[in-house]
């Protein structure tokens, strides 16, 4: 979707990646020791688009007008060496003029392989970079208990705007549905000429009332604040009106996510590659490991300072 984006940057120093933190456990992983995609842990989003079943309508374009075509070939995802490739190619499929590949723990039926509400959820990955290119790593709710996007959250553990290599971005949606959502980005430079170009540890801590961000072990981004509305005029999200229009806190970060992995080529956020984008542009991806808090989880923290459509500008 096209967003503007509300940028938070923080400076941390790269470090040597190191192992979580004694008070979380590991509890799923997939470290691509096989010589193919685990299909007990993983499936594939196919094609350029999806079916709405709400409006009965098909959404081209992953509804970011993206410009890729999903498979699951071998040329556009495969394992070796103890490393998944997720890899982007400039070639023409079904109308579209390049191939790619999404994996997510969610069966294309919408059942569940993998779902986690809470934790630490880890990637070492080496990300492509490039005008037009659209490498993430995210999440989505298995189930819209809130309502359909972004009412029922998103969370993006990292992704590029596709020639900036030299940093990235941690993000939640949030809000009611579609075209009522809300955004909040944070932006980390990588210092002293540090880019997605090499392996990094990307990771996200999230908890009852707050979603973390980290790097290579180093915390460098905190949000504390959103909210959740359900409500819909004509099949589309409005803004709330007062409180009892709001789900309670901590929605919509309160239900089970799956996790995502993949490269778009095109689309709103990153605009269409130029003569100088490199393909194959690939995503490297060494281990996925998720975690859980030793011992459970706190009652929620109190929402953090922001200011909620209803709420007079200060």
């Amino acid at each position: 979707m096209t967003v503007s984006r509300r940028r938070r940057t923080r400076t941390a120093p790269v470090v040597e990646a190191r192992p979580a933190a004694p008070e979380w456990t590991l509890v799923w992983s997939d470290e691509f020791e096989g010589d193919a995609v685990d299909p007990a842990k993983w499936d594939f989003d196919l094609g350029n688009g999806f079916f709405d079943y709400k409006s009965h309508s098909w959404v081209p374009g992953w509804g970011n007008e993206e410009l890729q075509y999903y498979t699951q070939d071998p040329a556009n995802v495969f394992v070796r060496d103890s490393l998944l490739h997720i890899r982007a190619l400039k070639e023409p499929l079904h109308g579209c003029g390049y191939t790619s590949a999404r994996l997510k723990t969610r069966r294309r039926d919408g059942t569940p392989l993998f779902t986690k509400c809470y934790g630490r959820f880890e990637v070492r990955a080496r990300v492509p970079h490039g005008k037009g290119l659209w490498p993430a790593l995210w999440m989505l709710p298995q189930d819209d208990a809130y309502g359909t996007w972004a009412a029922s959250g998103e969370i993006d553990i990292m992704e590029i705007v596709g020639e900036r290599a030299h940093e990235y971005l941690g993000s939640i949606h949030f809000g009611s549905t579609f075209p009522k959502r809300e955004l909040v980005t944070h932006v980390h430079p990588f210092p002293d000429g540090g880019s997605v170009a090499e392996f990094h540890v990307y990771a996200v801590e999230w908890e009852p009332g707050e979603i973390r961000w980290l790097v290579d072990g180093q915390l460098w981004a905190t949000q504390k604040f959103w909210w959740s509305s359900s409500r819909l005029r004509a099949g589309k999200g409005v803004l709330p009106r007062g409180s009892a229009d709001l789900n309670p806190w901590p929605a919509p970060f309160d239900q089970p996510f799956y996790l995502l992995m993949n490269v778009a080529v095109g689309g709103n956020f990153p605009g269409i590659p130029n003569p100088e984008t490199k393909f194959p542009a690939e995503l490297v991806v060494d281990y996925v490991r998720v975690y859980d808090r030793v011992g459970g989880y706190l009652p929620p923290r109190p929402r953090g300072p922001g200011r909620i459509p209803y709420q007079k500008k200060r």
